[in-house]
């Protein structure tokens, strides 16, 4: 292997109902692919990681449409889903990553678990091609006083859309003349989830828990609550089973408004429904408020405020955030996501020996400190 190789390197992102499929050479695409999938379809398996024949056999199918032979790619990257918190960067896929994507080891059951399942099976019937994931969900570099909370023994974790928000900062960095680990950013995703997180020196020291419930209110969930208010919502009947559905899947705009669709909202706010109005301020005042936060975690000391996600595209919420929040640093806007192009440049890296591969543990960054023990 040389340096100035243009390394084929496919890479495979497993959704809800969809299986995003990409084929790059030297960080170029030669082709992109959404696979889209049957809901009665994955019904009909028991577990996420029962989807692995029917996926693997769609993204086979896909390659033969697109006259590509998998003997012909020099490494695979799959979506790291199911892993334990750990740091960021790009790791080697072994049988301990394999496990835990498997069985779902993070305890949260989603089709990101089949990427490196696929990828490695792929990497398998290459040759023994090398096999990796990057900047998986469960990237976990949070500074000491951000895990703190005021009970004893429970501790905040992150989930984010780090693969994106990370290849975000990395892009933006060059466009700077500067390395990602010689800048602060604000880096947010903004999209049916929203992450906000600080980056210091190349590592994301903080952000909001979107699984956890943290952060601005979405499309499809409620955001940050008082607990209180929590409590009162089960005192009223409704179960944890349902509180859960508003954190994730029915709150913000879906519990609001009755759509999950950005650009509904939009459109019904132009036409003067009031309602809509109030909502989509109120979420932009949350991701501004989220934003000012973060900057507080950086000291103040900003390089740059990137925006990311599909909703990014409206250029009314970039404008109106820039408005509000330029003044901590320059506001640039990346609409959609790089989540296909971060896995093939994370490969890229390791393959040209610009950056080490890791091996995954199987030991979370963080169980608790050590003197609470």
């Amino acid at each position: 292997m040389t340096d100035s190789k243009k390394w084929r390197v496919l890479v495979i992102n497993p959704g809800s109902t969809s299986t995003k499929l990409g084929l790059f050479e030297g960080g170029a695409a030669i082709f992109t692919k959404s696979i889209d999938h049957n809901a009665s379809k994955l019904a009909e398996f028991e577990t996420i990681s029962d989807q692995m024949p029917y996926r693997r056999d769609m993204i086979l199918s896909a390659l033969v449409e697109n006259n590509q032979k998998l003997e012909d790619i020099d490494a695979f990257v799959g979506r790291g889903g199911g892993l334990l918190p750990l740091e960021g960067g790009t790791y080697v896929v072994d049988d301990t990553i394999l496990d835990h994507a498997y069985r779902g080891a993070n305890g949260v059951q989603h089709p990101a678990q089949l990427g490196s399942q696929l990828a490695h099976a792929f990497a398998q019937q290459a040759g023994n091609k090398p096999c990796y994931v990057v900047n998986p969900p469960d990237t976990d570099e949070l500074c000491d006083s951000a895990r703190m909370t005021g009970i004893r023994g429970v501790y905040r974790h992150v989930h984010l859309h780090a693969l994106n928000l990370k290849e975000t900062a990395i892009r933006h960095a060059v466009s700077m003349d500067k390395q990602y680990e010689d800048c602060n950013f604000i880096v947010c995703h903004i999209g049916g989830g929203i992450s906000i997180s600080a980056h210091q020196h190349g590592r994301m020291i903080d952000g909001n828990d979107i699984v956890g419930g943290e952060g601005p209110m979405t499309p499809t969930r409620c955001g940050s609550m008082p607990v209180s208010e929590v409590l009162s919502l089960i005192d009223s009947g409704l179960s944890t089973a349902d509180v859960r559905k508003l954190t994730l899947k029915s709150g913000g705009f879906v519990n609001l408004l009755g759509t999950s669709d950005a650009r509904e909202v939009t459109a019904r706010a132009e036409k003067g429904d009031k309602v809509a109005a109030r909502v989509w301020a109120a979420m932009t005042y949350q991701i501004c408020k989220w934003i000012g936060a973060m900057a507080v975690v950086l000291n103040g000391q900003v390089d740059g405020i990137l925006l990311g996600g599909g909703m990014v595209h409206d250029k009314g919420l970039v404008q109106d955030i820039t408005q509000t929040c330029s003044w901590i640093a320059p506001v640039t806007a990346y609409p959609g996501e790089f989540e296909l192009e971060a896995m093939a440049a994370g490969a890229n890296r390791v393959l040209n020996k610009e950056e080490k591969p890791k091996v995954y543990t199987g030991v979370p960054v963080f169980t608790s400190f050590a003197d609470e023990q």
